[in-house]
């Protein structure tokens, strides 16, 4: 990771004090983010969901949805290319969990202040899998909105550690409430939803601009025959269907949100959520119909739970 694997320091990488970043946002972005994970594409008058893209009933602004949260986070991933000494071949990267916490129901717009911090580090021997926190502040409040964390794997880039057991850390210890197993029962809810062959051309436009998910000749390189859907749109989509189906699109229910991308989607497949529900939290896995194949599964926890449910 550094000139040799001896030099490597993982004191440097979890001490590193990342800049603070500021994050502005209108209505418009949190709309457009709406309509980028499927909002209102089976209905366009649907009344559970025109509230997210639309001031309906005399609503003085739009309502946001949980999983734009994750947007507040879009360019860390190009600020760990500062970190000292973590070298890595930046096409072999890949996030493979986020979590979200929610402290209270997102504004229409707003300015952030985003505080970073390293909150993990794993030599899996092939790979470095490296966990970045970002708090989220209404600037002009300081009040705490939400909190990000990913789990980002630098393939390639591991082997670092001095001695027989490999190197790990984490500022937090793990977390039981953040454990699941998906059961073998039938699910409470099933929802099914086809993507648009578009669909990543119009979610890019809320931040993410990478070719993969554009550029045909890009995507072959990486090894697939299209571009691919990206990981945080299908994560927007498998909670959407939890809003819909468990919280009766009462989207403030939701209390924190986490996800383990497992596989890829293309754009245009049909994907299916299935959800149990096991007291105030809500299991998941979503299917790509198309190829009978998981691409994500998760727990979701709930405020409270809905008298009609």
């Amino acid at each position: 990771m550094a000139g040799t694997k001896q030099e490597f320091d993982p004191q440097l990488v979890t001490s590193y004090e990342f800049p603070q970043t500021t994050y502005t946002y209108t209505e418009r972005d949190a709309a457009l983010y709406a309509l980028g994970i499927g909002v209102c594409s089976r209905d366009a008058v649907d009344d559970k969901e025109l509230k997210y893209v639309y001031h309906q009933d005399g609503q003085q602004s739009i309502e946001v949805l949980p999983t734009f949260a994750a947007l507040f986070s879009i360019g860390v991933q190009a600020q760990i290319a500062n970190i000292p000494g973590l070298e890595f071949d930046p096409r072999l990267l890949l996030h493979g969990q986020q979590y979200i916490e929610i402290y209270k129901p997102l504004p229409s717009s707003g300015c952030l202040l985003n505080k970073t911090t390293v909150a993990g580090l794993h030599d899996k021997g092939k790979a470095t899998v490296l966990e970045i926190e970002v708090s989220c502040y209404e600037k002009e409040s300081g009040e705490l909105l939400c909190m990000n964390r990913m789990a980002i794997y630098l393939r390639g880039a591991g082997g670092f550690s001095k001695s027989s057991q490999p190197y790990t850390y984490t500022k937090y210890p793990s977390s039981q409430a953040l454990a699941y197993k998906i059961p073998k029962t039938q699910p409470f809810a099933v929802y099914e939803e086809c993507t648009q062959p578009s669909q990543a051309l119009l979610y890019r436009l809320s931040g993410d601009y990478n070719p993969l998910h554009s550029d045909p000749k890009f995507a072959e390189i990486a090894g697939f025959s299209r571009p691919i859907l990206h990981g945080l749109c299908t994560l927007g989509y498998a909670v959407r269907a939890i809003n819909i189906s468990i919280c009766r699109g009462q989207q403030n229910m939701i209390k924190n949100i986490s996800g383990r991308f497992l596989l890829h989607v293309y754009p245009g497949e049909t994907l299916i959520t299935e959800m149990w529900l096991e007291g105030s939290r809500v299991l998941y896995q979503m299917k790509v119909k198309e190829r009978n194949r998981a691409v994500l599964s998760g727990v979701v926890h709930l405020n409270h739970i809905s008298s009609s449910i």
